[in-house]
């Protein structure tokens, strides 16, 4: 049986690596569409729906990174205190060992929320830059 401290470390280190590697996703796609955004001109779209794909492209990726972030966070934090709560039923440990052991858990969460904050923070810029920009290409069409 693998040892419940080195089981601790992949799912800690795990989760927190997934969420940094997600919240990297979350940036790389914000940049990329702010520069597509402030060079995108919206007459050379012949169609409003052409326009709304190109848009909209990576938004879905930046809002599931958001709506999922929390419960990845989450996830490691229940398997890590679930992990603690082992580790006191094999032997005596001390209460300020399990109480630093359940603080450090909650980190996952915290990460989680963090990388979720900011990914709806992005989305909620593009989508905004998205509509001001289909709003001036019906503006234009008129």
């Amino acid at each position: 049986m693998m040892d419940i401290e080195v089981l601790k470390y992949l799912v800690d280190y795990g989760v927190i690596a997934l969420l940094v590697f997600m919240s990297f996703i979350s940036v790389w796609f914000f940049i990329e569409r702010v520069l597509f955004y402030k060079k995108l001109d919206v007459s050379s779209f012949k169609n409003k729906k052409a326009l709304d794909i190109a848009l909209t492209r990576h938004l879905t990726i930046i809002g599931t990174i958001a709506s999922n972030a929390p419960y990845i966070g989450l996830l490691g934090t229940v398997i890590a205190i679930m992990l603690t709560f082992m580790t006191m039923s094999n032997a005596e440990i001390e209460a300020g060992k399990i109480m630093a052991s359940l603080a450090l858990a909650l980190k996952a969460t915290a990460v989680g929320l963090v990388v979720a904050i900011i990914s709806m923070v992005f989305y909620n810029i593009l989508s905004r830059y998205a509509e001001v920009l289909e709003s001036e290409y019906e503006a234009k069409e008129v």
